[in-house]
């Protein structure tokens, strides 16, 4: 850490709760609303409330003479972080993973506002141990998880990094046309599109297609490997599905060439608003990254 005090970053995302009072306008107008198709607005509030606790509780762990910001999910792609920051998601653990690709080695404590009801993957701590877990980054004395990430590059230098998984087909996730190339085979696909996941990434999206293609891959988090999948690959005249799952290990890297004429994206763990282009003849290459995520543990 710098020899500045730290800026601690809070990042959390609107809460379901918030979203409706947003749409709706007011609490009556969105308990109507839910009341209409059998469901209560009660659930909704409970989860509200805990996250609003966990976060004014975060605020006050913040030392008096440290600085701290409060960044919402949809913002991240245009805040600047420091080298000096602190990052404090609370949410759920998916958060971390959209806030992993900005960062550059920052440590992350992930704060779950219930850890009842919380995977405790990447979101692992209460907000109790919030104020001894600050103190302790900031003199770097605590345990780091150094989480490998994927890189994929595509166009004119342009990247985009994933800690969990990067998708690659249509915006729309129907059927994406490409040329895939891995250890040294070619096919042309048609599919739903590619996912490629770290070990981190396999406890999440790529958990159900595992599950579902019965291709299952063990990578630890820390793992320099990852793996990728092709969605519902479909066996035609023009079309194979041999190159349907495989591994990325250490300097090797997938290729997959676009032939979507429009709506091509490739986009990192659910953020679709921040995506590299993908139509017909771009090329990306993916591999393993150099950036780890500094999970605090």
């Amino acid at each position: 850490m710098s020899s500045l005090n730290p800026r601690v970053v809070l990042v959390s995302r609107e809460t379901e709760y918030a979203s409706l009072l947003a749409k709706h306008g007011t609490r009556g107008q969105a308990e109507f609303f839910l009341s209409t198709r059998g469901q209560k607005l009660a659930e909704l509030e409970v989860r509200d409330a805990l996250q609003s606790r966990a976060l004014s509780a975060a605020k006050e762990a913040v030392p008096a003479d440290w600085s701290f910001v409060h960044v919402i999910r949809e913002d991240l792609n245009r805040f600047l972080f420091r080298p000096e920051d602190i990052i404090v998601p609370i949410g759920q653990d998916g958060l971390v993973a959209n806030i992993a690709k900005y960062l550059d080695g920052q440590p992350v404590i992930g704060i779950s506002p219930d850890l009842a009801s919380s995977e405790g993957v990447l979101t692992r701590h209460g907000v109790d141990r919030l104020p001894g877990l600050l103190k302790s980054a900031a003199q770097a004395d605590v345990d780091i998880q150094a989480r490998v990430m994927v890189e994929a590059k595509a166009g004119e230098g342009l990247s985009l990094l994933a800690l969990n998984e990067l998708f690659i087909g249509h915006r729309s996730h129907q059927s994406a046309r490409y040329i895939v190339q891995s250890g040294g085979a070619e096919e042309f696909q048609s599919s739903s599109g590619m996912i490629v996941a770290t070990g981190t990434g396999l406890t999440g999206w790529a958990k159900s297609i595992m599950a579902a293609t019965h291709r299952p891959f063990e990578i630890d988090p820390e793992d320099n490997c990852a793996a990728f999948f092709a969605r519902e690959p479909w066996p035609s005249r023009t079309s194979g599905c041999e190159i349907a799952a495989g591994e990325i290990n250490g300097d090797a890297h997938l290729s997959v060439l676009s032939r979507i004429n429009d709506g091509g994206v490739i986009f990192a763990d659910g953020i679709e608003q921040d995506f590299l282009p993908f139509d017909w003849g771009v090329q990306a290459r993916i591999r393993m990254a150099e950036n780890r995520l500094s999970l605090v543990v």
